[in-house]
């Protein structure tokens, strides 16, 4: 590949990412914009020690115009950027990297994603108490939305104790209103929050379960997932069956992407479009 070419070139970096229907709906919507946009994955699964650095500058050398991160490197990507938006400095993680003359620029899309989904499917879910799942990058990015959101007290679950408590800490200093409290694995049995929302890795094909105990469901008012593949993962199921109102990962990943088709082509996308092209796909992953 050369830089001397005419298309406009990104891609995805992630950790079993072969379902993804971010390609899709990205060449999709360049095509109804009169656009020759190629859009590839690469897929790390399998690959021993990634050089994160290494692969961004091997990009970049190939005439890629960005690139959009996830699971495992929103975090890491971080240490090979020249600069960050405003949204990067507070979610601390970036999805979306464009290259630039004057380096890697960072951005962040699933922050707005998240919160427009939640917004809009959610809009009248009680928030008092609120269960997080997860405190990394995807995390930090629902977590901070979710405050955002009003979100009275939001507590965070992750294994990585300095990371939720991280999280924490920056809701508390820019959401003044939210209170913000780490959850150990034990303080799980006694919470009954209003809502629980996962922001894992678990759920998906290539990290199949459920990312807390069934007897943590009982009827309550709402379960959210960023997962989207499966559009109906074993948690959402799960909750369905017990009578919650559920929200899938598909807002998110469509608001998400359609921001990050903007930061790559300087050109307004059509989420509704958008949506309609991660629509056409079936539950085992195909374009109808």
């Amino acid at each position: 590949m050369s830089k001397l070419r005419t298309a406009l070139v990104v891609g995805l970096i992630g950790e079993g990412i072969g379902a993804s229907r971010t390609p899709a709906m990205h060449e999709a919507e360049g095509a109804a914009q009169g656009l020759d946009y190629e859009y590839k994955l690469i897929d790390t699964a399998g690959m021993v020690d990634v050089d994160l650095g290494v692969l961004l500058l091997e990009l970049n050398d190939e005439g890629f115009r960005g690139i959009n991160v996830t699971h495992p490197f929103k975090q890491k990507v971080l240490a090979h950027v020249a600069e960050r938006a405003d949204e990067v400095a507070l979610v601390g993680a970036s999805n979306t990297v464009l290259f630039t003359e004057r380096g890697p620029r960072a951005h962040n899309t699933d922050y707005l994603g998240f919160l427009h989904a939640f917004r809009h499917e959610l809009a009248t879910a009680p928030r008092k108490r609120v269960l997080l799942l997860g405190a990394g990058g995807a995390g930090r990015a629902v977590g901070l939305a979710l405050a955002e959101a009003g979100v009275g007290t939001l507590f965070i679950r992750d294994n990585n104790v300095d990371a939720a408590e991280r999280l924490a800490a920056d809701i508390r200093e820019n959401f003044p209103w939210t209170v913000a409290e780490p959850v150990d694995a034990a303080g799980l049995a006694g919470l009954v929050p209003d809502g629980i929302v996962n922001a894992t890795p678990v759920g998906m094909v290539s990290h199949p379960g459920m990312p807390v105990a069934r007897d943590l469901l009982e009827p309550r008012p709402w379960v959210a997932d960023i997962v989207y593949f499966p559009l109906e993962t074993e948690l959402l199921r799960t909750a369905r069956e017990r009578g919650c109102a559920t929200m899938s990962g598909r807002g998110m990943a469509v608001m998400q992407a359609a921001k990050a088709f903007e930061i790559f082509s300087g050109k307004q996308a059509d989420a509704g479009r958008m949506a309609e092209t991660f629509d056409s796909f079936d539950a085992k992953g195909d374009r109808r």
